[in-house]
Formats: C-alpha cells, structure tokens, sequence
C-alpha cells in the first residue's frame, strides 16, 4: 500500500482509535478512502483503548479454553431456539391432517396461502429487522423477536376462519425474520472463518431435530385425542405447546447471549479481550453501528451478492413446497393422515446427518461449496425417486422424499459463507437481508407449485422441483469459480512493491472488497 498524504486527525476522533492506528493515519499510511470510513470505530476498537492496540497472542491452550467457553453458553441456546424457529413454521403442516382445515373452513387454495403468507410477514420485515439488528444490540433485540413469535405463535389456537390465520400467520413470519440473519451475526462476531462453517451447521441441524421431535409430539397428540377426545381440537393443542415453549426459551435467550464480547457476563475482563482477538483473523471486527451508504451500494453492485441470493429464491421453490406439503406428500404415498405424520420424522434424522457431516468436512476441506453441493444432488436423486417409481412402491418412493431432506447443505453453507466472505457490516446486513428476501420469495412460490388438482402425486411440483435444483447446481459452480478469481485478484495486489498492511485493519469495518488482506473462502 502505497505512501498517502499526512492528515491531521479530530481530538475526538483520535480518541476513540488505537494508538498504533491513529499514528498510520497521522502518518498517511492510511489510504484517504480508507480513512473516509474509518471515524466511526468499530466496536472492537473500544476493547483496544486501554491495551495500546496492540496484537496479543494467544497460545493454543487459551484459545481452546475459550472456545469451549463460548460454545458452551452459545450453542446450545442457538440450537433450541432455531428448532423451535422450524417447528413454528411445520406446526400448520402437522395440523394440516389434524382436522385444522375442516375447523377454519378452508377451501380452495385457501392452505397454500396460508402457507405463503408467513414469507410475506417475513419479506415486508427483513431488511428494517437487519437494520435494528446492526443498531440495537442484537442479544436482546434477538431475544425480544423469539418472545414476540412464540405468543404470535400461541395465538393461533385462538383463530377460527381464514382471515384470523392469514392475519397470524403474517405477524409470525414478521417475528421470525430475525432469527436467521441474528443467528448469522452472532456466529460471525464470535467466531473464526473456519470455525462458522460447523457452528452453523449445528445450529441450523435443529430444523431435522426439531422435525423428528414434532412428528412425535404430533403423532402422540393425534392419536390421545382420538382415545380421548380433549376440549380443544388436538391442532390447537399442537400450536399452544409450541408457542408457550418458544417464549419462554427467548427469555433464557435474553439472559444468556450478549450482545457482543464485551459485555458477555460469563467471560472475565480479560477474556473479553481475547474473545475479541481471537477472531482478529475474520478482517471483519465485531459490529458497527453506523449506516454506511457506501456499502449499501457494493452490496446492491457485487455480482456474489447476486449470486446468493438468486440461489436462495430458486432452491427455496420445493423448500416452500415441501415444508407446507409433507405430511400430505406422505399420506398421498399411500400412509394415514396419523402414520404421515410419524413417518416423516426420520427426515429429520437425514437433514441432521448431512448438515453435520458437510459442515465438519467443510471447515476441514475448507471447500463449503463443493461439499454442499453433495446434499443438493441426493436430493434431486430422491425427488426423482418420487416421480419415476410406480405407485404401489410405497417404501420406495417415501425413501425418496428422505433424500430430498439432504437439500438445506448448501442453503446453511451459503449462509455460513455469508458470515465468512462478506465484510463491512453495513454490507453484511444488506446482503443477509437480501438473501434471506430471496429465500421468503421462495418460499411464497414453492406452496403455490403443489395444486389441489395435482393431489396426490403433485407431479408437476416434483417436476419443478428437479429443475430448480438443477439449476441451483450452476449458480454453486459460479460462486466458487467467482470466490477463486477474487482471491488471485488480491493476492496480486498484496504483491505490489510498496505494500503494507495496517496495523489493526481488521477492525476498520472495511469491506471484503476494500481490504486487500480479506480471502474469500470456498
């Protein structure tokens, strides 16, 4: 990096920076738009004051320690609270056979719509709930969503026609819109590229848990209220559990996730700081508060932005589908309305499987891309499983739809990828917003695919669903060769005569396409 012109820097500004930082930018070592962006510190930088700025290193032991501290008080909850995030949404596919569109009256295309309308709540709140989750302090921002859902949730029991759902089902995607770009953000701010690839893998292997765990509790509903019929319609009961246990799971939240390093209470002084080190290597720091315009308008210009994004609308087609219609796709091979609902537990059991075995071998190949891509291709296998098998193989063409729940691989790792290879928060949050509009809309489309005159073999829908995926495949190949070509770029740059890095660059909030030093991993 080139020698820049001195600058003269505000009191106050220099306040708030390193002191090795603010003497490279008093020096002009610092390029001018660099330092454009630079005055309003990023939170990390805060930790730094009374430490000098300096790099503190952190032996093996220590860092182990401390990543054992953090999975402990982290994951766990992460993990409770994104399965009960998955069984919000599969609630109404239960309660589907379970006598739920006889008590509403629905007809029609009356169910696809209510599945439907929980991505529009989700889409119309996406990108401000990014907004407030980089302005307020996302612990308890997040907290206070998964209280709001899990009584939205509850509500449900309470509705009686078409419109108290749809109205429920909106205000519940608006709650839940939170969750998956929060989750994303806490996984980035605390831990290092090649430990986010598992961790979100684990966190989101919750839905397949989740989906096996409400199966039973659905199944076992189901038939105690035929043994003994309750005084409310057993798929009241399903919403009521759910909806009581999600908010009193955000209250342990609330209490249990910071909001960053540094006010994580069950981390000493200290150990602040070297949580805050240790993902140094992240070039990304911990969090900024500030609206940068500048990064809106990269995001909305980065042909990877678009690339994610058109991955998550198209592959979340069949995930919108299939999420609303399993139970039925299960009965329609020949099942009960009840043996659907218990048979399609062992799903779950593959999604938990395939996402923790592609997010290890991931981070350990430190290639997300192509393992991924393995799930996605199993499933296609399943689904065409489905289509080609006769009717009368029953087993077969159920062993199909198993393989088809291989699919979310690549979804959770384009996700984890979205913590690793986006920097700048202000991009970050646009670009998960973005993503994640993409993966509403759908999700919006994928119910609308399953036609009431298609029932029960919804052909054209598992035809769709084979050409999405298809498709999908193309756009993984483009982002990795993308990812590969960005980082010969910068690595030709770093090569330049005259060179130098900053000291403390990691936590000046730069961009991925800013910071020369930031590799885009695959």
């Amino acid at each position: 990096m080139a020698e820049n012109e001195k600058h003269t820097l505000d009191p106050e500004v220099e306040k708030q920076l390193p002191a090795p930082l603010a003497d490279a930018i008093k020096a002009g070592k610092v390029p001018a738009d660099v330092l454009k962006h630079s005055h309003d510190a990023d939170e990390a930088m805060k930790a730094f004051k009374g430490h000098g700025g300096q790099i503190i290193e952190l032996d093996e032991a220590t860092n182990k320690r401390l990543l054992r501290t953090i999975d402990w008080h982290l994951i766990p909850i992460m993990c409770v609270v994104y399965g009960l995030n998955f069984l919000d949404k599969t609630s109404i596919s239960y309660a589907s056979v379970m006598g739920l569109q006889e008590d509403l009256h629905l007809v029609g295309d009356n169910y696809q719509w209510l599945g439907s309308m929980f991505y529009f709540g989700y889409i119309a709140w996406e990108y401000p709930t990014s907004r407030l989750l980089q302005i307020l302090p996302v612990g308890k921002y997040s907290a206070a969503c998964v209280v709001a859902w899990g009584g939205v949730l509850a509500c449900f029991a309470a509705t009686e026609n078409f419109a108290g759902a749809v109205a429920i089902r909106f205000f519940l995607g608006l709650c839940e819109s939170a969750v998956t770009p929060g989750f994303a953000l806490i996984t980035s701010q605390w831990y290092t590229k090649r430990e986010q690839g598992l961790r979100t893998s684990i966190w989101f292997s919750f839905n397949g848990w989740a989906q096996i765990l409400g199966g039973l509790v659905a199944y076992g509903i189901a038939r105690g209220a035929a043994a003994n019929p309750p005084s409310i319609a057993p798929w009241k009961i399903v919403f009521l559990l759910w909806g009581l246990v999600t908010a009193a799971a955000g209250v342990v939240f609330l209490f249990v996730v910071p909001d960053n390093q540094l006010n994580a209470r069950w981390l000493s002084k200290e150990d602040r700081i070297l949580a805050i080190e240790r993902i140094r290597v992240n070039q990304q720091g911990v969090g900024n508060k500030h609206f940068k315009w500048y990064q809106l308008k990269e995001a909305l210009t980065d042909p990877l932005t678009w690339a994610f994004v058109f991955y998550a609308l198209v592959a979340d087609i069949p995930n919108g589908g299939i999420t609303n219609f399993f139970s039925q796709l299960i009965a329609g091979f020949g099942y009960t309305d009840e043996e659907s609902l218990l048979y399609g537990t062992p799903g779950g059991a593959v999604e938990v499987v395939t996402l923790l075995i592609g997010g290890y071998l991931g981070d350990k190949l430190r290639n997300r891309i192509l393992v991924s891509s393995s799930g996605l291709i199993v499933a296609i296998i399943g689904v065409v499983l489905i289509v080609a098998l006769p009717l009368d193989n029953n087993k077969g063409r159920l062993g199909g739809y198993y393989l088809t729940q291989a699919a979310p691989m690549p979804f959770v790792a384009f996700l984890s990828l979205i913590s690793t290879n986006v920097a700048g928060y202000t991009k970050k949050t646009t670009v998960a917003a973005l993503y994640l509009i993409g993966y509403c809309v759908g999700n919006v489309i994928g119910p609308q695919t399953f036609r009431p005159e298609d029932a029960p073999r919804y052909v054209p829908a598992e035809i769709t669903i084979i050409v999405c995926w298809g498709v999908c495949l193309i756009d993984m190949a483009f982002i990795y060769v993308y990812c590969r070509w960005q980082n010969k770029k910068k690595a030709e740059v770093r090569a330049q005569p005259g060179y130098v890095k900053l000291e403390n660059q990691e936590f000046l909030d730069l961009t991925d396409r800013e910071n020369p030093e930031f590799n885009y991993h695959l």
